[in-house]
């Protein structure tokens, strides 16, 4: 077990005002892998002093600079990726193949790729008779999830410190090991004082404390769109900025004009877009819509490929599925594969028990419900676990309703032999993101949603404005 009994304010490792700490449980082992302090009002009230003292000088630093520290940061956290990657995987349940990939390679990427955008970013223009300046907003408060913890932070923190402001951050209590880590790697290459602070914590306490306070100049959360409410509500008592990462109930249409093999290969391919990170991920394609008259086919492929996933240890040769992060979340899983039972769903795939041999690890079986319509609550409400709905259309116009019926605007897929119908179809969608037959996801291009799923974009240049003041010169 690790011990972090300090918090990182101003440039070094201090006792918290309050004696509190909190347990970190392993998804795996289900044993306290570490303690984190219980972080408290005054802790954070400590960090912002020291984030404003910084901003003055931070602020007025080179791009080029801030670029050097940020590629620092960035190559530092790739020499310790399978350290990284180890303890993620025991803090979020992610397989230790893909904890590398995801979890410490993209946040290596975000601060790679927001050092170059420092130095190529276009920070004034003229716009008639006057000069329009981009200008740092100023301490930044950062809350993250548990899902994806150091990519959520870097999405962030990464960001922020390219275009000039000062940073406090609440990691997850749940995965909040990596947050420490990354403070390790900022002290050893140097970022100077107060220019990053950590303060760990749970919501009520840390999180009401930052959006409320008067010296934060912008809110960056993500996580739920219940806590995503309180967190705009509190900031909105001082008029700052808030930019919300929140949830999803992602719609993937696959039209009929596919093939028989074609339509097989996207019905797999969606399966597994579900079940990324145990099916922990916020964009998660997670309602399957399939023409009607291919309900059946759709079944049996998805049945097939979530018999493949197989659930195991994270670390263990073979597993594709690792547990969920915590007791609360599995049990909320399958509170949700107990009400799509109960609400007449067809249960093709998976179900209630827990997977032979995984007495011990917050595991759930891949599940999978046909015959799901749209009013039931596992194809309205977001379950975050392994846990896939597919729905009939009748025609391609009801896809597009469906699709859209929905409280959240995250993510999407259309699959189609035409692209540039799959296209049409995409634009239609009111969501943040589509995937065209199956494209990849990219780091840098904007990330965000419509609706209820948040306001703002992150990574790439979307993200990187959204720590920018605009100011005009009248000349």
């Amino acid at each position: 077990m690790t011990t972090y009994d300090k918090l990182y304010l101003d440039g070094a490792w201090v006792d918290s005002t309050g004696s509190a700490t909190i347990d970190v449980i392993d998804s795996v082992t289900e044993q306290v892998m570490a303690t984190i302090p219980a972080g408290t009002a005054a802790d954070v009230d400590a960090a912002v002093r020291a984030a404003r003292r910084a901003f003055e000088t931070w602020s007025a630093v080179s791009v080029e600079e801030r670029a050097k520290y940020l590629s620092r940061i960035g190559e530092a956290l790739g020499g310790r990726m399978d350290e990284i990657a180890g303890v993620i995987s025991r803090e979020t349940g992610m397989v230790s193949m893909l904890s590398k990939m995801i979890q410490v390679g993209l946040p290596i990427n975000s601060f790679m790729s927001a050092a170059q955008l420092a130095t190529s970013f276009v920070w004034e223009e003229e716009v008639g008779n006057s000069l329009v300046v981009r200008e740092p907003i100023g301490v930044v408060g950062c809350i993250t999830p548990w899902n994806y913890p150091l990519h959520q932070i870097a999405a962030k923190v990464a960001y922020a410190l390219a275009a000039g402001c000062t940073v406090v951050l609440k990691p997850s209590e749940i995965a909040p090991v990596d947050a420490f880590i990354l403070a390790e790697v900022i002290h050893e290459v140097g970022l100077p004082a107060g220019v990053f602070n950590l303060v760990s914590g749970d919501g009520p306490t840390v999180g009401e404390a930052m959006s409320a306070h008067p010296g934060i100049d912008m809110m960056s959360f993500t996580g739920s769109t219940r806590a995503g409410r309180r967190v705009a509500k509190t900031s909105a008592e001082t008029v700052k900025k808030v930019a919300l990462e929140l949830g999803g109930k992602s719609a993937n249409i696959l039209l009929d004009d596919l093939d028989d093999a074609t339509f097989a290969k996207a019905v797999a391919g969606g399966v597994g877009k579900c079940f990324i990170n145990s099916g922990q991920t916020c964009s998660a394609l997670t309602r399957m819509l399939v023409p009607r008259s291919r309900l059946a086919q759709a079944e049996q492929v998805a049945a097939a490929t979530a018999a493949a996933f197989t659930v195991g240890d994270p670390f263990a040769d073979g597993s594709k599925l690792g547990p969920l992060a915590s007791a609360a979340q599995r049990d909320r899983v399958k509170g949700f594969i107990e009400k799509g039972v109960e609400e007449g769903a067809k249960l093709v795939a998976g179900g209630l028990e827990t997977p032979e041999g995984l007495g011990t690890g917050f595991y759930v079986q891949a599940t999978v419900f046909s015959e799901v319509t749209p009013e039931m609550t596992i194809a309205r409400e977001e379950i975050f676990g392994p846990v896939l709905s597919i729905l009939p259309y009748d025609t391609e116009d009801d896809a597009v309703r469906i699709a859209n019926d929905t409280d959240y605007g995250l993510a999407g897929g259309v699959y189609s032999a035409d692209q540039e119908k799959a296209k049409q179809i995409a634009r239609r969608l009111r969501t943040g993101q589509v995937e065209i037959n199956g494209g990849a996801f990219n780091p840098n291009a904007p990330f965000g949603g419509y609706k209820q799923s948040g306001v703002g974009r992150e990574y790439g240049r979307h993200g990187f404005e959204e720590f920018l003041e605009i100011k005009s010169l009248q000349l």
